[in-house]
């Protein structure tokens, strides 16, 4: 559905599109046994009155999962200015997300200011190594902004028992499959320093590629059954 989704052109279409697709992934939302795990108390995005904001880092291919598997009440999402990032937008305002077009990368001055206000009293989330990939490869984008705005970034991961792989052109989607269990990790948060120059933004790149890759693997192994449940 996705891939003849980002075919249409009409507005129109890709509204129904999306609100169709939306239907369908939360329902089977319904059926899934959830279980998140936070390393540090308070950095679940779910959370009926957060005492903090932060920047969610999400791997494009899971995006799906976080976005359905909890209700929002006061988050946003950066999406792409391409032809498919109309179809995402629609489906995170079936989720109650706000969204902003454009990239962390690429973005002009105006857009800028808005992405950052909007994390004055919103949680963020960006996917680092969208719109065009690589896939899990960690972009600037994210360490630019926690840099600029002051607010930390929560790696997070996502595993499911059994799901499906849709295939895209330069990474799949993950959606579990009905009944299964899914993972959700938040890993501790990362603090960028102020105005940070983009030399001295790449460690803090690189820290936040390897708490990806670390919460990726616990997730997977959970998924397969490698780690204890009871662990944390």
């Amino acid at each position: 559905m996705k891939k003849n989704a980002l075919k249409i052109r009409s507005p129109l279409l890709i509204g129904i599109g999306a609100f169709g697709f939306a239907t369908a992934v939360w329902l089977l939302f319904r059926t899934l046994r959830l279980d998140l795990r936070e390393e540090t108390p308070g950095t679940n995005p779910y959370t009926m009155v957060p005492s903090e904001r932060y920047l969610y880092c999400v791997w494009h291919d899971s995006m799906a999962i976080p976005a359905f598997a909890g209700k929002h009440r006061s988050t946003a999402a950066l999406t792409s200015q391409h032809k498919d990032g109309s179809f995402v937008a629609g489906v995170l305002r079936f989720v109650g997300m706000s969204t902003i077009r454009g990239s962390t990368n690429r973005m002009g001055a105006g857009a800028m200011r808005k992405l950052m206000r909007a994390t004055e009293d919103k949680h963020m989330v960006i996917t680092p190594d969208g719109p065009r990939g690589p896939s899990r490869q960690m972009s600037m984008g994210i360490a630019f902004l926690a840099s600029r705005t002051g607010h930390a970034v929560v790696p997070t991961a996502y595993s499911c028992v059994r799901c499906w792989r849709i295939k895209g052109k330069w990474t799949d989607l993950i959606i579990p499959k009905p009944f299964t269990r899914v993972y959700l990790l938040a890993g501790s948060p990362i603090e960028v320093p102020p105005d940070l120059k983009p030399d001295q933004l790449q460690q803090y790149v690189a820290q936040i590629q390897a708490a990806m890759d670390r919460l990726n693997d616990k997730a997977e192994r959970l998924s397969k059954g490698k780690e204890s449940n009871l662990a944390t």
